[in-house]
């Protein structure tokens, strides 16, 4: 079926393209096998061996900043969430979109595209799924997805819940409730995604569709049937999987022979010496079997826009919202707030087991586990750290665009890029105008730069530095150098072309460079309304076993805070 040559508002339609963003939730840079995993992702893979494959796009380095990015084209703290979705007492930090941003879907909305989202929102402040019934919708510190121009949502309000029986998911900006045992969160928001294509192509208009997987972010829920593909496929161990992956990598050309893998880290044993390694082989198993759902979906959605003849009219971008978690659940404690799983239930009224318990077998309802942090090591080869860390494996995501109209080669570029940049390009693509003003508020300037002409073969490069902060973890990139620092620790400086891996600290021979960087840094962070870390003292900086794992740490409620 293809549309009309004139769109709902007089325009010719059928030269508007359709942009699809496709974003999943704590993959790692190498999952993926177009980007040298193991895990089968046969539809996805056909996105970037028929189109580009971007090996340095950045995100945000945790999820809901990334969301922010993603959505405003501005940095999370201009949008209003400058750390997660507790009010911190400042515009910057207050957990959801502020007036002073606008999001793609308002922009595009107003340039004739029809507007979808299913999936993960998590930009509308907090949700404790233990106070459900006193729940607010749509209030100014809890907007919805229709309030910031989306015509159709389905999706899930909260960071994460169950995928068989989430009790934050809206339909329409209304809160629903799972009525049947055969639901999973993934498969429903592929479900709710081709509807919204297929009702677009039908009303004849070119449509911007969000589609924002849950997966393969805690908790470890998938069908068995899927589990058990990948049973025993990880019982090499932790080294043997992250060298597989390496050198699949430097074949494929998405990282450089010369950047030695980083070393496993240092919160991470030794495989030798895993006592339950079956246990750690049926969690990785587990978190293959999620991606693997999700890249079913994603077919789906490929076979709905070759049905209805939309294929080529389509830019599909895919991406992650940070590197892989190295979050663990501890019984008995509230991080990532324990208790707040223990106590749902699974749609049939049996309590859900909630911590990483050797012997659980993840996957059912009745089970809230997560992947830890040496399966994440794995997902983030060849680099160093994690989600909410601004080194690479924090910050690197799989960036793949598809668009047969325009993209005329299938072709790995090497462009320096961030999160911000993509709505920018969606404005150029679709003919946008970027407001300065929105419903009589005074909008901030996009940060964000259109990659438009790397799309159509041309030569592009950043003109701005691309600067990141999450929770006091910093750093900036001007070139091929990168400065970056955790939280309390001084600043380090690599030379990305030579050492993308960041095992080389050049910090002490480069001091005239690190003063330079250090500069722009500082400028950045003022401009981009980035305070000093802890904003509030009462949400720590480091909840961590070892070096990086992170655990509980018990906190007072926030200001504005769902209790």
């Amino acid at each position: 079926m293809t549309r009309p040559s004139v769109g709902e508002n007089g325009e010719d339609a059928a030269k508007k393209p359709n942009i699809i963003i496709i974003m999943v939730d704590d993959l790692g840079y190498s999952d993926l096998g177009c980007y040298g995993g193991e895990i089968n992702t046969p539809n996805i893979d056909s996105l970037g061996y028929s189109g580009l494959r971007f090996t340095q796009m950045y995100n945000g380095a945790r999820c809901c900043p990334s969301r922010a990015a993603l959505l405003t084209g501005l940095h999370p703290h201009q949008a209003g969430i400058g750390q997660m979705t507790s009010d911190l007492g400042v515009p910057a930090y207050q957990g959801y979109l502020r007036d002073g941003c606008v999001t793609v879907a308002e922009v595009l909305k107003d340039a004739g595209y029809r507007t979808l989202l299913s999936g993960k929102w998590h930009v509308s402040g907090s949700w404790d799924n233990r106070e459900r019934s006193s729940w607010v919708l749509g209030d100014k510190k809890h907007p919805l997805p229709k309030q910031r121009g989306f015509d159709r949502s389905f999706g899930l309000l909260n960071a994460a819940d169950s995928y068989w029986n989430p009790k934050s998911l809206i339909l329409e900006d209304v809160l629903i409730d799972v009525e049947t045992t055969d639901f999973h969160m993934t498969d429903a928001i592929t479900d709710h995604a081709v509807n919204q294509i297929t009702e677009s192509v039908e009303l004849g208009s070119p449509f911007f569709q969000y589609v924002a997987f849950t997966a393969p972010h805690w908790p470890l829920h998938a069908w068995e049937d899927d589990i058990v593909k990948y049973e025993g496929k990880y019982m090499a161990g932790y080294d043997a999987i992250r060298t597989a992956r390496h050198e699949q990598q430097k074949g494929l050309g998405v990282v450089d022979d010369k950047w030695e893998i980083s070393p496993r880290d240092s919160d991470s044993p030794d495989w030798d010496d895993v006592q339950d390694k079956e246990y750690e082989d049926i969690r990785m198993a587990t978190y293959s079997a999620m991606v693997e759902q999700v890249d079913r979906g994603v077919g789906r959605i490929i076979d709905t826009l070759k049905k209805n003849d939309e294929f080529d009219n389509t830019v599909i971008m895919f991406l992650s919202d940070n590197g892989g978690c190295a979050e663990l659940f501890q019984e008995d404690t509230d991080w990532p707030d324990a208790s707040q799983w223990e106590s749902s239930t699974t749609l049939e009224g049996e309590p859900v087991r909630v911590g990483d318990i050797p012997g659980l077998r993840p996957g059912p309802d009745t089970t809230f586990q997560a992947v830890e942090l040496p399966w994440a090591n794995v997902s983030d080869t060849p680099f160093r750290l994690f989600k909410r860390w601004i080194h690479e494996g924090g910050i690197s995501t799989p960036f793949i665009v598809h668009w047969p109209d325009q993209v005329g080669k299938s072709e790995i570029l090497h462009n320096p890029m961030h999160i911000v940049d993509i709505s920018a390009t969606c404005y150029e693509i679709a003919g946008a105008e970027y407001p300065s003003q929105h419903h009589d508020v005074e909008i901030t300037p996009l940060e964000g730069e259109s990659f438009l002409p790397a799309l159509r073969g041309g030569n592009w490069n950043r003109e701005q530095p691309i600067a990141i902060e999450h929770e006091g973890n910093r750093g900036i990139r001007v070139g091929d150098w990168k400065m970056v620092a955790e939280w309390d620790k001084p600043w380090e400086l690599y030379n990305i072309s030579d050492d993308r891996t960041e095992q080389n600290n050049l910090i002490d021979g480069e001091t005239d460079r690190a003063k330079a960087l250090e500069k722009a840094y500082v400028a950045w962070a003022e401009r981009a309304e980035v305070l000093p870390w802890p904003v509030d003292p009462r949400v720590l900086a480091k909840r961590l076993k070892g070096d990086h794992a992170h655990i509980s740490q018990h906190r007072a409620p926030l200001s504005g805070e769902m209790k």
